[in-house]
This record gives C-alpha cells, sequence and structure tokens, in this order.
C-alpha cells in the first residue's frame, strides 16, 4: 500500500503536474490544449501526463489522432480519490493557476485543428508567467 502512497504524493510534488490537475478540474483536455496552456514541449507534457495516470489520478481516451485526459474517477489506486478531493480546495488563488485558467478559456475557444497545429507556441506572443517573452523555437 506504501507504494500508492508513493506514486500519488510524489506526483503533487511537482508544480507543473499540479498545475495538470488544476486544469483538469473543469473537465477533460486534450494533450495539445495542455501543452499550449504550459507551453512547454509535447514529450514533457506527455511524461508529466503518463506519471500522473500511472499514480491513479488521470484517466484517457482516444478520439481519432487526440488523447484526452480528464481527473480519474477509477479507484485503481486507493489514495487518489482523496488527493483529488483535496486538490479541488486549494491553490485556487494562486496566480499561476489563475494565468492557466485564463488561458484555458482562449484554449477552449479555438478549434482543436488550429491548436494542435500551434502547440506549445499558441501563447508565445503573451508574456509567460515571469514576466518574459516566450521565444519560439
Amino acid at each position: 500500500m506504501l507504494e500508492f502512497f508513493e506514486s500519488v504524493s510524489r506526483s503533487i510534488a511537482d508544480p507543473t503536474r499540479v498545475r495538470i490537475l488544476k486544469m483538469l478540474e473543469p473537465g477533460e483536455l486534450c494533450v495539445c490544449q495542455v501543452t499550449a496552456i504550459l507551453g512547454l514541449a509535447p514529450a514533457t507534457v506527455s511524461k508529466h501526463l503518463s506519471l500522473l495516470k500511472m499514480a491513479g489520478l488521470l484517466s484517457q481516451r482516444k478520439e481519432g489522432r487526440w488523447v484526452f485526459y480528464r481527473l480519474s474517477k477509477h479507484d485503481n489506486n486507493p489514495y487518489a480519490p482523496p488527493v483529488l478531493g483535496l486538490m479541488q480546495g486549494i491553490l485556487d488563488d494562486d496566480p499561476v493557476i489563475a494565468e492557466d485558467r485564463t488561458r484555458l478559456d482562449t484554449v477552449n475557444a479555438v478549434p482543436l485543428e488550429t491548436l494542435c497545429g500551434e502547440g506549445r507556441h499558441f501563447f508565445a506572443d503573451k508574456p509567460n508567467r515571469k514576466g518574459s517573452s516566450r521565444a519560439a523555437s
């Protein structure tokens, strides 16, 4: 049982993974939507999503060429549901989480075909959370 707790606690120890969990509270998102909000490389986002899924915090479904993630409702890890419940009541006033939610509203208004073409560079012309511009690479 300790290994189940360890996988969940390690997952929420990373700020990027916490951001992902918070942005998935309203509902599922495609990998390219998460990538656009975070401004990270797709491989990096996929690694974070995979770790959260292995910890039992996320579920996924595939639809065509897109993979969607959502908060898990399964009980494959007995510690996942209470941790997800705790997460819903915290960090709502954090500036990074608030910025992610603003970006989420923008991303949700864009068709997936368009968004997936731009990926992590979707917000490249907007300042990141540290105030500097994101450079397209």
